[in-house]
Order: C-alpha cells, then structure tokens, then sequence
C-alpha cells in the first residue's frame, strides 16, 4: 500500500486515537479518588460492563492471532477459539459474583479478607505484575505487525517506534484517564470489533455463496497441506511434545481466564454482584459471537489469500485478517480493497489500544494497592487520613503505568517473530498456575492458611516462569527469542500441564503443612460475605 491509499489507512488510524484521546481527557477531569480510579466510581451497567469485558478480552491475540493460527494450521487453530470461550464458562460458574463480594480493587483483596494482609498482597501482587507484563508484549507484538504491514515494510525501525507509540498512549490513557476512560475504550473498541467482524463475515459469506463447505474446501486448497488441513494434528501432532502441548494449552486457555488480573478487575466497576454475573452472561454471548466469526475469517483467509502468502508476510500469522479485508475488498491498489483494509487495520488498532489500556491499569493497581500500600503499613505510616492514602496510592498506580510500559516495550522487541494467540497462551498459562490456585482455595476451602497462600502463588509462578525460560519459546528453535543459542532444557512450548497442578499441589501442601490453623472466624466471615454480598464494598 502506497501513496494516497496508505494515507487514508494512517488517517482512520489518526482518527480513533483522537477519539480515545478525548475520552481520556474528558474521564481525567474528573476527581480521582481510588475507587474513581480503580473501579470507575462502581457505576456502570451490566451491559455496558459486558462490552468493556469484551473489549478487555478480545485481544490482539483474538483478532489477528487466533485468526492467522487458523489460516496457517487450521483444525489445530481452532483450539485457542473453544479455549478462550469456555474459560469464561469457569468464571461464571466459579467466581465472578463471589469475587465481586470480596475484593475492591484487585484479586489480593479477596485472598487478604482471610489471609495475613502483607506476604498475601505481595506474592499476589507479584504474580499479577508478570502476568500483566507477559501480556501486554503480546498486545505489542500484533501492534508491531499491523502498522509495518500498513507502511508497507516489515523493518525493525518501524516495529521499533509502532511499540514505543503504543507504550505511550497506554501510559497516558492509564495515567490520565483511569478505569472510567480505559472502560469507554474498550465499550467503543468492543462495538467497532464486533460490526467488523461482522462485516467481514458476510463478504466472506457472499464470497463462496454461503458455501462453508465450499470455503473449507477452497481453505485445503489454498493451505498447501490438502485435507491434513482440516483434521487435528497439523501443529499439535506427530510426536509425543507436540500432544502433550496440546494439552497443555488447553489447560492453560480454559484456567487462566479466571487468574487475569484485568478481567477479575471489571467485576469491581458495577455496583452489585449480581452485575458482575449478568456482564459475565452479555460477554459470554458477544465473545462466543466473535470467536464463531473468527473461526470462518482464519479459514477464509487461507482460501482467499493463501496460507503461503500469509506466510509471507508475517511469520507468525498475525496479517491474516488484514490480508483477508485487502483481497474482499477488491485488491491491493484499489480503492475498495484500501478502505477495508484501512478500517480492519484501525479496529486491530483498537483493539490493541484498549486491551493494552485495560492491563496496565490492573498490575499498575496492583503496585500501588497491594505492593506499595503492603510496604506503607510497614513503614508505620498509619496516622494519615484514609482519603490521603488513596491519594497517594493513585499517585503511584500512575508512575508505576510509565514503569511497565517501558519493561514491557522492552521485551516486545524481542519477541517480534511470536505469535501473539501464542503469548497470550503462555500468559494465561501464568495466570492459571499461580493466581487461580490460591483464589479457589480461599473460596472453597476451609482450612486454607497464610502459608497455602504463599506456597501456591509462588510454586505455580516460579515453574510457570522457569519453565518458559527454558523451553523452546526463549532458545533453541529458529522463531526463539534468541534463535541464536540453545539452552532450552523443558520440551514444550507451554508450561501449563507442569505448571498449573504444582501451584494447586503447593498450596495443598503448605496447608498441610502450615504450623498455624486456618483461622475459621475470617474463613465463616469470608464465606459469608462473598455469597451475600454483606459487607461488599
């Protein structure tokens, strides 16, 4: 794309920052109190909750990952579509409501309403920082693909400065506009989301006919594998590695939904629980929708545009979609093929923007509520004012947006060459080994202890990430983050089958072994309070 074409692209482009933009400096100028900051003042619908959810969601590894899995590996693409969807399932059932009674701010407040307050809030605000940050390089890396496909080159200086853009406009977002403008972000993200996908699906519809059988045949085709294509194995196949990470995404995906710290953040933002499970039930049915669509776009995309030349343009698959819009529209160097490709590319875009938005704001709160407030009370500096301390977490929660956009710019620009589906996986698999252990056991089991606490974070987290150090993802295969040494030991490329069973087995045994008692007054109280909602703030 060159000349006038490209700059109608930028200009779409142009046109939705300023829009964020002006949501951002018109939420900033209210007052920011923590829970304004925090939770948005606790006073959206559940409607519009379920969009933000939505939009919070579905990420850059939704629309261009999961899409270009599909184009490049088909049926074995189709997992990360059935895994991102039941997950929600988890969180409806288990604890959306419950953690809505519990906590305020962060998925510490639940776990410190029965725990000693200071090792809880840390290791739970550790754990919710590194999950935030692995998932934040994700958003960058598709942030990177779109803007070079859209200049027209896939140089590292335009990767370079499309990261380092996108790192600023998150930092400002968060720090300017807190939950209320990072919400209407992602409400107008999740609307623009769903009429693209939409429209799209219908060109592609019109395209074969209404055919699917046809279009999954022309996707055999065009995908250079024949009928191995539309049959499990291709990716996840073959030898005994490949199986088993199989499984172990699917782990991963189903879990780690319900140990995102921007997710369980959302529930905070409406008033009552019973909100947080009907904006659970209005995100269930928008994300099923487009995961559905997404599923016939990565198939279309291997019809249409051919998974070689999807290939071609970005290694890992993350052009698909864009790809997909350029030939419905008519083609590159057409008028019609431009503008859709424009507006695909500026919904990618804001999808990236809003997503990016949403987590910063969740491990920035995690700093300043749990790890710096944790090391306040420590300090002794219980004389001050309630309403000065919230102050000042809200002070902090800004600086520490500046500090983990610049650690997550960092390590995007070494994982260009990923898939984004891909890293969000391993996210997810993080979430699951190390925040879902010790939010189940403190709902649901009675003895659970301080030391449990401590022990599942801790020894899901520590594995989790030791294992993606060592595995093939950091060293030893051509697309690694560094291809050029191997010291990878553990042979799958996603930790959590390992993983996510030792943090529910640590937390077991540090119970077991923990030479304090649970203490049953905080466990009745909790249980109390988080099936009825008494107390609930």
């Amino acid at each position: 794309m060159t000349g006038n074409h490209q700059g109608l692209a930028l200009v779409l482009f142009t046109v939705f920052v300023s829009v964020t933009l002006a949501i951002t400096a018109w939420a900033g100028r209210r007052r920011s109190s923590s829970v304004e900051f925090f939770a948005g003042g606790r006073l959206f619908s559940p409607l519009e909750n379920g969009f933000a959810i939505t939009g919070d969601y579905i990420s850059a590894g939704s629309l261009l990952g999961v899409s270009g899995l599909v184009a490049l590996v088909g049926y074995d693409g189709v997992l990360y579509c059935v895994g991102f969807l039941v997950g929600f399932l988890v969180v409806l059932m288990l604890i959306a409501e419950l953690v809505r009674n519990c906590g305020r701010f962060t998925i510490a407040d639940v776990v410190a309403v029965r725990m000693r307050q200071r090792p809880a809030r840390i290791a739970l605000g550790t754990s919710s920082v590194i999950v935030s940050v692995i998932y934040l390089v994700a958003q960058m890396v598709g942030a990177g693909s779109l803007v070079a496909l859209l200049l027209g080159g896939q140089g590292a200086a335009v990767r370079t400065w499309t990261v380092i853009g996108v790192g600023g406009l998150m930092v400002f977002y968060v720090s300017f506009g807190g939950m209320r403008a990072t919400t209407w972000i992602q409400i107008v993200k999740a609307v623009l989301l769903m009429a693209g996908s939409v429209a799209l699906t219908v060109l592609v519809l019109v395209r074969f006919h209404g055919d699917l059988g046809g279009l999954l045949r022309s996707a055999a085709a065009g995908s250079g594998h024949g009928k191995d294509f539309l049959a499990p194995g291709l990716k996840y196949g073959g030898t005994w590695t490949a199986r088993l990470d199989f499984m172990s995404l699917g782990l991963a995906l189903v879990l780690g939904t319900a140990g995102l710290p921007h997710i369980l953040s959302r529930f905070y933002t409406v008033p009552t629980a019973r909100s947080a499970r009907r904006s659970v039930v209005w995100a269930i049915g928008l994300i099923g929708s487009f995961y559905l669509m997404t599923i016939v776009l990565g198939f279309a995309a291997a019809a249409v545009v051919g998974s070689d030349s999807v290939r071609s343009s970005n290694q890992a698959g993350n052009t698909a979609v864009p790809l997909l819009a350029l030939d419905l529209g008519g083609g590159a160097g057409t008028t019609g093929g431009t503008v859709l490709f424009a507006v695909v590319g500026a919904v990618a875009f804001a999808t990236i923007l809003a997503v990016v938005a949403g987590i910063t704001l969740a491990s920035s709160a995690s700093v300043a509520h749990d790890l710096y407030a944790t090391v306040r009370r420590r300090s002794g500096s219980r004389r001050r004012s309630k309403e000065s301390k919230e102050q000042e977490e809200v002070k902090v929660a800004r600086v520490a947006a500046f500090g983990i956009g610049a650690v997550a710019i960092v390590l995007s620009l070494y994982a260009q060459g990923q898939n984004v589906a891909f890293l969000v996986g391993l996210a997810f698999a993080v979430a699951a080994s190390a925040n879902l252990p010790a939010l189940l056991y403190t709902l649901f089991w009675r003895r659970f202890t301080t030391r449990g606490t401590l022990w599942a974070v801790y020894g899901g987290l520590g594995p989790a990430v030791l294992l993606v150090i060592l595995s093939p993802v950091v060293s030893g295969s051509p697309d690694a983050l560094f291809p050029g040494v191997d010291f990878h030991l553990f042979p799958l490329q996603n930790p959590g089958l390992v993983s996510i069973p030792l943090g529910f087995l640590a937390g077991w045994l540090g119970t077991v072994l923990s030479p304090e008692p649970a203490d049953e007054g905080k466990h009745a109280e909790a249980e109390v309070r988080s099936l009825t909602g008494a107390g609930a703030v």
